[in-house]
């Protein structure tokens, strides 16, 4: 199988997430969400279910429907990413099948649903930074994301939401409400292995002395802004504006800065998911004497 994917120049940095996010996830299944049937959604929230059931092997049951999902990941997704999904899709349940005699770590349904969600969005999150999956509905995130462009995390819910309706039918209403705390933590892990812990903010400024204001930015601040043409809709007049991407510890500084250059000015300020740039993912650079950049770095 590794033999294989080699032929699609997989990095040995993507089969290190691969394994290391596949394990993590089966530690949280193993000690958090199986002994207390917390259906986190995927298939091995369903083997969850078809355990309490029927008392089927987890491990055997996840290759089980693997195989036809992976079928789908090879038509819809690629090679490259079929493979990569393989090897998640083999090493979650060989791995419980190792470690199916460690004991749970608490009885607690609330811990469990919080500390099996954290873990398990961390490991799927690492596994899909290597643009990868687990296997598993997990296929279906990925052709969500992949085709509507939607975050990991809303398409885990939409996904793994149906998995817990499914859960309804076997376990009782409480602990699908368990259930659904892990769903929510999961997504949100994944969003923040994906985006990491920086925040920040996308920022358009209006004023009568956009001038004023960009110099501010500039050497203030040391931020890059953008100059943006603009009509305004009241007096229909041709007006300009400042687009200025910060770090959300920024925010404060950069309100002074425009409020000191212009009181009247109006700032819209949004999140900004993920930002690739100087000053952000790259050193910052500033050429010496230069005064007229507009351009963001």
């Amino acid at each position: 199988m590794l033999r294989v994917a080699k032929r699609y120049t997989l990095s040995a940095v993507d089969y290190v997430y691969i394994i290391f996010g596949s394990f993590l996830t089966a530690i949280a299944f193993q000690v958090f969400l199986l002994p207390n049937n917390i259906v986190s959604g995927g298939v091995s929230g369903l083997s969850i279910a078809a355990n309490a059931m029927f008392g089927w092997s987890p491990s055997l049951f996840q290759y089980s429907l693997n195989i036809p999902l992976l079928v789908l990941c090879f038509v819809l997704l690629g090679k490259a990413a079929g493979y990569k999904t393989i090897l998640g899709s083999l090493l979650l349940p060989f791995f419980l099948s190792f470690i199916g005699h460690f004991p749970a770590l608490t009885s607690d349904p609330l811990l469990a649903a919080l500390f099996g969600g954290g873990l398990t969005g961390l490991g799927v999150g690492i596994v899909f930074r290597a643009k990868a999956s687990t296997g598993g509905t997990s296929i279906i995130v990925q052709i969500l994301y992949q085709f509507l462009h939607l975050q990991l995390g809303l398409s885990t819910i939409m996904v793994d939401g149906l998995v817990i309706l499914i859960a309804l039918l076997v376990f009782d209403v409480e602990t699908v409400m368990y259930s659904l705390i892990a769903l929510f933590i999961v997504s949100r892990t994944i969003d923040l292995v994906q985006l990491g812990f920086n925040r920040n903010k996308n920022v358009f400024i209006i004023s009568d002395n956009p001038q004023d204001i960009r110099e501010e930015i500039l050497h203030t601040m040391q931020r890059g802004v953008t100059n943006l043409g603009i009509r305004g809709g009241y007096g229909n007049t041709d007006k300009e504006m400042l687009m200025a991407v910060i770090q959300e510890r920024e925010f404060t500084l950069l309100k002074e800065t425009v409020l000191k250059a212009d009181a009247d000015a109006f700032v819209v300020a949004m999140p900004a998911s993920e930002v690739l740039g100087r000053g952000f993912s790259l050193e910052k650079y500033f050429i010496h004497h230069e005064t007229d950049r507009t351009d963001d770095e």
